[in-house]
């Protein structure tokens, strides 16, 4: 996978701690860059989606 870009990321400011973006604070999320402040919280944003995104996975209609 190629390197993300701060230049390419959706939002400037941490949604969960409202600092600036850096960019050892990037992820991939459904073809998006989102940014983070730190590793932490995007590591905290990753556990989060693949819990919902397993559970999304599994309902049934």
């Amino acid at each position: 996978m190629s390197k993300l870009n701060l230049d390419d990321c959706l939002n400037s400011h941490c949604p969960w701690s409202g600092d600036p973006v850096r960019e050892d604070g990037l992820v991939l999320y459904q073809g998006q860059v989102v940014g983070f402040c730190n590793p932490g919280c995007r590591e905290k944003f990753e556990r989060a989606t693949a819990m919902f995104d397993a559970a999304v996975g599994q309902s049934k209609d």
